[in-house]
């Protein structure tokens, strides 16, 4: 699902799908400008992987979790570039982060000006004509 706002396209995942890439790739496809991933589960890892996904992707994620996980994940909203630009506080109150979704500040411009479009050239094929081709890439078995 996407919806627009004020010019900008968004994005919506929840829970688990912060451990599927597959489905924050797709919203890079459909165009979006920022995720808003919301959990309330345990964090463990989660905000570093909302950082990795919107480095990787070039756009905004903002993650939403409960106030009593704030000591090992707050809220917060990650720039295109994966560089944390608010995040809320870690003594489990309540409390909201809010950011510009600016693509020319300087956390986002080189992500979202140069990041992206090469990585959609790259994914779209360009490489493709200048892969080695070596039968010993083949075989992907492992001989311990």
């Amino acid at each position: 699902m996407t919806f627009e706002v004020g010019g900008v396209r968004f994005g919506c995942l929840l829970g688990m799908e912060i451990h599927y890439p597959e489905l924050f790739a797709e919203y890079e496809k459909l165009d979006v400008d920022c995720v808003l991933f919301s959990t309330s589960g345990t964090p463990g890892n989660t905000a570093a992987q909302a950082q990795g996904h919107a480095a990787v992707n070039s756009y905004w994620v903002s993650l939403a979790v409960p106030a009593q996980h704030s000591a090992k994940a707050p809220s917060g909203i990650v720039a295109p570039n994966g560089d944390w630009l608010a995040r809320c506080p870690t003594d489990d109150s309540p409390s909201v982060a809010v950011v510009n979704l600016d693509d020319t500040s300087e956390a986002a411009a080189d992500a979202v000006t140069y990041g992206r479009p090469w990585r959609r050239e790259a994914r779209a094929g360009v490489h493709t004509g200048h892969q080695v081709i070596d039968p010993r890439s083949e075989d992907r078995t492992a001989a311990f």
